[in-house]
């Protein structure tokens, strides 16, 4: 059910030619009401799609009645024309609605540099329009993949109240956010609290959490809205982890997903001075395109860890480094020690843990190992 799990949204993802291989392509997702309170986070990589420009607008009134959103093409770096595309694409969901522009956000994702087939879009918005239904979101789940294998869905519930979301995202996966298209809805009334900055929270602690390639995309969104239908008022620490809950299952779903992944890597960061340098150690590992094959090799190189952790802009003292693989120390104080032909890494799952014993601060990265497979699909997946 996923987006439609919570009352008052109905949903559908139709086929509209956008796609090559005549999957779906296009999803409408619709609140009902009698709330209609919404926030967004976006990517942070300069260079913007028209619906980024577009949905950043409009955002700006924290409240959204619909979101159209189509995979088969980014409409990024299309210029002015692509713009008013995008435009062209509000204003026809709008009317279709009754309500004005402003109130509809768009999402696109694709291949950058290609403007979209309107007529296309329009006819798919059209049919997805007249297919809108509250068993629609496995539907709009299927029409925002582009390399996914799979669609990707969640939903938690609280009491009376629940939240369900949808996502996309296989490849570019890197903060912030990754070439990733996630719509997340509650039936919650959440207009007394800061709902902006629980989604920002949340997604600072799972989406922006996962690096599978050391990409960012140019349209990155997540859309949150709410319907208020439930009647239900949660506090905002109630809201907030269960937001956050459902933010990390559709987190892991996409790192578990990434192009080309024979291995899911957890890194695990201890004792940093500050969260900040813990991330950013992290990053550094899940970046580290040498680690990375060696995981692919399943070898147990943990001096391509200790390497990638000196990149880091962090504090740090390599004679007091401790390096864990799969709960295995295989590095005390910066050196090595003879336990590493007990390491195996045959398993999918991988745990890295660096110890920096600076300070008193963690976090965690989620990272994939970099394949042949990737290569493959990434040489391939062209213009």
């Amino acid at each position: 059910m996923s987006v439609t799990t919570p009352k008052g949204f109905d949903a559908s993802g139709v086929a509209a030619g956008l796609k090559s291989s005549g999957e779906k392509d296009v999803a409408l997702i619709v609140n009902n009401g009698p709330k209609y309170d919404a926030s967004a986070v976006f990517t942070t990589n300069k260079v913007k799609a028209a619906p980024v420009v577009w949905t950043q607008e409009v955002i700006k009134n924290k409240k959204l009645k619909a979101v159209v959103l189509n995979s088969g093409g980014a409409n990024a770096c299309t210029g002015p024309e692509g713009f008013a595309d995008t435009h062209l694409t509000a204003e026809h969901v709008a009317k279709m609605l009754s309500v004005g522009a402003i109130e509809i956000g768009v999402c696109s994702t694709g291949l950058i540099g290609n403007r979209l087939d309107m007529t296309k879009l329009i006819s798919g918005i059209n049919d997805a329009y007249a297919k809108l239904s509250p068993e629609g979101g496995q539907n709009a789940a299927a029409a925002i993949t582009t390399t996914d294998s799979h669609e990707k869905i969640a939903q938690v519930e609280k009491d009376s109240w629940s939240i369900g979301g949808i996502i996309k995202g296989a490849g570019m996966l890197a903060p912030d956010m990754a070439t990733m298209l996630c719509v997340i809805t509650t039936d919650a009334d959440i207009s007394q609290i800061n709902h902006q900055l629980v989604l920002q929270q949340c997604a600072d602690l799972t989406l922006n959490r996962i690096d599978s390639d050391g990409c960012t995309s140019t349209n990155d969104t997540v859309i949150l809205m709410s319907s208020g239908a439930s009647l239900e008022k949660p506090t905002m620490e109630d809201f907030k982890s269960q937001l956050q809950t459902l933010m990390s299952d559709l987190s892991n779903q996409l790192i578990n997903d990434a192009e080309g992944a024979t291995k899911v890597i957890e890194i695990e960061v201890l004792n940093a001075r500050n969260e900040h340098e813990a991330v950013d150690v992290g990053r550094s590992i899940a970046r580290n395109n040498l680690l990375k094959c060696a995981m692919f090799g399943e070898d147990p190189n943990w001096g391509r860890i200790l390497a990638a952790v000196g990149t880091a802009d962090a504090e740090i003292d390599s004679d007091k480094i401790d390096v864990y693989l799969n709960n295995a120390r295989v590095c005390a104080n910066g050196s090595a020690i003879d336990l590493i032909e007990k390491v195996s890494l045959n398993d999918r799952n991988i745990s890295i843990k660096v110890d920096l014993k600076i300070g008193t601060f963690s976090a965690t990265i989620y990272t994939n190992d970099l394949s042949t497979q990737y290569v493959h699909e990434n040489s391939a997946y062209s213009t």
